[in-house]
């Protein structure tokens, strides 16, 4: 019965955080484009510096008609928004935020975090693909293609942090970790900043829902809450990869005082890192899908190898002291 109990509680848990951290980045990236580029809706709905705008959109949701358009896979159809929230919530059921602060404490838990996530993407193909619409097919192949490029240089960035700290856990990861490993491993950190946004599908990387190319790609059919569904799914994407970047890259819950505040330092540097992802949205243009390719292939993949021969090195020849 106390297993059962301990069970359900951290189920809980994680269904709270996986409700609430999206929807706190979503109100940050509404300010944070507000008074990047002067929009009036964030900085003005509710009253008091745009509180009431991430309400007005849930309202607004919730009010539009849900539609599945006549030539749909309706099966395939109304499964796909589900699917990037459902893979989102099992890889944030074993990110650590504390040393004893974790849903689930998996031996590989990298490898866990790096498999479900992925899953996401692949709800953006099916639907495309399920839409019955030529715009809609071709988002869902670029993500395809996207997922395929960036996955390799986001695989080989995790690699390379599980050589040097000779564990796939993300708990053993983060007591491995020591502040040299910031310049040590710092190619690493870039190609796996760009390969997650990327993989997220957001700018500049947002080419499979480019709307002066393709109407708004795989989600051209798509109205009402299942819209929101995908809105939610890509928030969540960027909660996970954030506090993933935190806990390789930034020590996890190191910082003063992390015998009680482990789980605050670990939020923090999330959010770092999800206010980061936000700024080069707003700040970058949109690549062409060829020089998405060619920036995967010839610039992330080269680098990545470059940090897994860097670290192997450091390995063999100093081992310890690194």
């Amino acid at each position: 019965m106390d297993v059962a109990i301990e069970v359900m509680l951290r189920s809980a848990a994680v269904l709270a955080a996986f409700l609430v951290l999206p929807l706190v980045v979503g109100q940050t990236e509404h300010k944070t484009m507000g008074h990047m580029q002067g929009r009036v809706g964030p900085m003005y709905a509710g009253g008091f510096h745009g509180w009431a705008q991430l309400v007005a959109d849930g309202v607004k949701f919730v009010q539009k008609e849900d539609i599945t358009p006549y030539a749909a896979d309706r099966g395939v159809f109304r499964t796909a928004p589900a699917l990037g929230l459902v893979s989102y919530m099992m890889a944030l059921a074993v990110i650590p935020l504390g040393p004893g602060t974790i849903a689930a404490n998996v031996p590989a838990s990298l490898l866990v975090v790096l498999a479900v996530s992925a899953i996401g993407t692949v709800g953006t193909l099916m639907a495309g693909w399920a839409s019955g619409n030529k715009y809609s097919l071709l988002g869902g192949l670029r993500s395809a293609a996207q997922l395929v490029s960036y996955e390799l240089p986001l695989l080989l960035a995790c690699a390379s942090f599980a050589m040097a700290a000779g564990s796939l856990s993300l708990v053993e990861i983060a007591h491995a970790w020591t502040p040299w490993w910031l310049l040590w491993q710092l190619p690493g950190a870039i190609v796996f900043l760009i390969a997650a946004t990327a993989e997220l599908q957001r700018p500049p990387f947002d080419m499979p829902v480019a709307d002066s190319e393709l109407v708004l790609g795989p989600y051209t059919e798509y109205t009402g809450l299942r819209f929101a569904l995908f809105l939610l799914a890509e928030y969540a994407g960027i909660v996970v990869m954030s506090l993933l970047f935190a806990v390789l890259y930034l020590g996890g819950w190191t910082g003063p005082f992390d015998g009680v505040l482990a789980w605050v330092w670990t939020l923090l540097k999330g959010f770092v890192i999800a206010v980061l992802i936000i700024w080069i949205r707003v700040s970058w243009p949109r690549l062409r899908e060829d020089q998405l390719q060619r920036f995967a292939w010839l610039g992330l993949v080269p680098l990545a190898l470059f940090q897994v021969a860097i670290t192997a090195v450091g390995v063999v020849l100093i081992g310890d002291k690194l």
